[in-house]
Formats: structure tokens, sequence, C-alpha cells
């Protein structure tokens, strides 16, 4: 249950509402930019361009055909989120009055320069594996990132009540987000490595493996996909146990609830995607959208990791104020009567 009488720090109104809405398109880029980015991984198009920064020499190829379209569009969406995140920087630099978020931004700043350079470095030497991994792994890190950012910049993060409610259970409510949103990260690493590997079809059947539980034979393409099918259950069990939690104790709280739902329709259309990926032998359209949709799926776990340590936070902060203002004025100490 929302506590009404919870109110917005003073600040909350002083922060520049484009800045937030800069922070929003900075986000949805970044989003399409995973996209665009599993479509050069879904149609081998990583070395269609062979050089960096420049392409065949030139700032645009003179030649638009194959791969050339899928590897020059997704430096063209890399460079227009570049821009997004260092004019977000500068932006909050001046106009963020809280330092922890212009910090962030910073940071976010800086995590698209390293993404650029493991792009270089994928072109130049030609798609090392822990390259294209990091890669990977750095994109959904800055992704989660610029949720972040347009999350503590939007009017409605210090305005959030506090949850009524107090959470006994154990674990907590926001240390069981965290823990799923890390699990759903180690599995898009996974991921990226079966992708990256070529063992995306290494187990070709679906739900099982060779017609088993278990794999009946066993190589380094078979285990990493095999380890990719194995997360996805634990990701499955997390997600149900997070989304079961906050309906049974706290379905009063649209700010949880409302993520919590969206996390399990995105855990479905994750699972279906995965299926249509293997029963299309990897057509592109579902391999990229599983690509897409499993970032959609951290990103909103991240969310509610946010939301639930805030609104706790928020709970602890208005409890302590009721403590201190019922604390009595007037006590006894050693017998002797004590006006505070």
């Amino acid at each position: 249950m929302i506590d009404a009488s919870f109110s917005p720090a003073p600040d909350a109104a002083r922060r520049p509402p484009m800045l937030h809405r800069l922070a929003l398109f900075a986000a949805a880029m970044t989003f399409i930019l995973i996209f665009v980015g599993g479509l050069v991984t879904s149609t081998g198009s990583g070395l269609s361009v062979p050089d960096w920064p420049l392409a065949f020499g030139k700032l645009v190829p003179q030649h638009w055909v194959g791969g050339i379209r899928f590897e020059y569009s997704h430096r063209v969406v890399a460079g227009i989120v570049s821009i997004l995140t260092l004019t977000l920087a500068i932006w909050s630099w001046f106009a963020e009055p809280r330092r922890w978020v212009r910090n962030l931004a910073l940071v976010a700043f800086g995590l698209v320069i390293a993404q650029a350079l493991l792009g270089a470095i994928n072109v130049l030497f030609l798609l090392p594996l822990p390259v294209t991994v990091a890669h990977a792994a750095t994109a959904q890190a800055f992704f989660c990132l610029m949720v972040g950012l347009a999350m503590f910049t939007g009017p409605r993060w210090q305005a959030m009540p506090p949850v009524r409610a107090a959470d006994h259970a154990r674990p907590t409510l926001t240390t069981l987000t965290v823990l799923t949103t890390a699990v759903i990260y180690i599995q898009i690493l996974i991921g990226a490595l079966m992708r990256n590997m070529g063992a995306g079809l290494a187990i070709p059947d679906f739900p099982l493996n060779y017609g088993y539980l278990i794999p009946p034979g066993w190589s380094s393409h078979i285990a990493v996909n095999f380890a990719h099918r194995c997360d996805a259950l634990a990701v499955t069990i997390m997600i149900v146990w997070t989304v079961a939690r906050i309906a049974r104790r706290h379905r009063d709280e649209p700010l949880l609830m409302r993520p919590a739902i969206g996390l399990l329709i995105l855990l479905a259309i994750q699972i279906t995607l995965g299926a249509l990926t293997i029963w299309s032998r990897r057509a592109v359209l579902p391999t990229t959208a599983h690509v897409a949709i499993g970032a959609a799926v951290l990103a909103t776990s991240f969310m509610l990791a946010i939301r639930a340590a805030r609104l706790t936070y928020a709970g602890r902060a208005a409890q302590a104020v009721t403590a201190r203002s019922s604390y009595p004025r007037d006590r006894t100490i050693a017998g002797n009567r004590v006006v505070s």
C-alpha cells in the first residue's frame, strides 16, 4: 500500500524535464542499437565492412549490398547513441543537482567509448571470441545504465512513496530482484558466447536435447548450448519466484506490479523466440528478436530491482521520521526528570 504522506525531495522540481526526455530517448536508441547489433550477428555481417573507423576508406560506403547494409547501419546507430550519451553527460553536469547522477552519466559516456573501442578491435582483429563476448556484455550493461538514468532523472524517482507493508521474507525483495537480474545477465553472456561460437544449433531440437533430457554426446559447442538452456530454466524459476513474491506481498504497489507483469510477459515471449530460433534453423528475424527481447528482460528486471530498493529505502526513511516524531520529549533518566 502507498503512503500518501510521503513528499518528494525539494530538488525534484528543479530538474529540467528535457533532461529526462533526453535520457528516455537515449535509452530507446540504445535498445535499437542492440537490435541492429543482433541483426549484424544473425546475418554474419560483422566483417562486411573490413576497416574502422572508415568504411572502405570513406565516411559512407559506395555500395550498399549484402551485409554492408547491416554493419554500416550498426555503426550509424552507434554514432547516434554516442552523441546522445555525450550530450546527456554534459547536460547532466550543468543541470543535474545530484552528484551521483552526474557521475553515472559520465560512467555511461565512458562505457560507450569502451564499447566503440571493443567494436573497433572486433573489426581490426577479425572477431576474436573474448572481445566479441565482452562487446555484448558491455552493451547490456550500458543499456541497463541508460535505463537507470532515464529512471533517476524522471519526476517519479524522488516522489516514490514508501512501501507501508514490511517485507520480512527471506530473501528480501531487493535481494531477490538483484539475484534475478544477475542470473539473467549471466544467461545473456552465455547466449553471446554461444552465438559467437556458432553453437546456436549445436543441439538441433527443442525442448529435448537430441531426443533426451541430457545430451548423449558432448563437445564444447554442445556444452555451451546446453548451459544456455539450463540457465534459461534458472532464469524462468527466478522470474516466476520474483513475480509471485510481488503478487503475494505487494499487489497494491503499481510501481512493482506493472514491471513484474511486464517481466513475466517478456519471459514468455523470450522462450517462444528461443524455440522459434531453433525450429526455424536460426532464421534472421526470430534470432535477432531473441537478442533484443533478452535485453528487454534484463532491463525490466534491473528496473524492478532499482524500484524495490528505492521503495524499501523510502519506507525505512518514513519509519525513521515517524519514530523520531513520536519519541517522548519528557523522559526520566536515573530518577531525574529530563526534558529534551
